[in-house]
């Protein structure tokens, strides 16, 4: 057992090691800064179009959640690309979180981190959408908690 976990430390060592030269001589932001939107923008189109089935399903019965308004508020968080546009419901009024601005056509976009949504009102969004984001911010919980705090409380007809 002591042998398989050193060969597969070292097999982990021998695949980063190219990493960690090029950081030491000052080329790995470089490298992300070059390589990573290429990267990012090829394997974004190849998700997308085989994950648009379940997205048209997943995001079906949005108008289900509609508000009194007559109006579904669609807050965002991480909206990316803006992948998931196009499988929201017409006349659905979006709000966007991201902590990269981005050159998207939508009604708001509010440059923060996820877990600090204080421009967004308490209580004014009927979906909050949050897809391949919880993975990569510092802190789930406060996410979470400013999820539960912008959704509208819904009645019990």
């Amino acid at each position: 057992m002591a042998l398989t976990v050193l060969i597969l430390w070292l097999a982990i060592c021998i695949l980063v090691f190219p990493m960690y030269l090029l950081d030491f001589l000052g080329l790995w932001n470089w490298v992300c800064k070059q390589w990573f939107p290429y990267f990012l923008a090829r394997f974004t189109v190849m998700y997308n179009e085989q994950m648009a089935s379940k997205k048209r399903e997943l995001f079906s019965n949005l108008r289900e959640f509609m508000g009194p308004s007559g109006k579904l508020s669609l807050l965002e968080l991480g909206c990316g690309t803006g992948a998931n546009f196009k499988f929201y419901p017409s006349g659905c009024q979006v709000t966007c979180v991201d902590p990269n601005p981005r050159h998207l056509q939508f009604e708001r976009f509010i440059v923060a981190a996820g877990e600090n949504m204080h421009q967004v009102a308490t209580g004014s969004m009927d979906v909050v959408v949050c897809t391949l984001v919880l993975c990569s911010v510092k802190n789930q919980e406060q996410i979470l908690q400013e999820v539960r705090r912008v959704l509208r409380l819904a009645s019990m007809d």
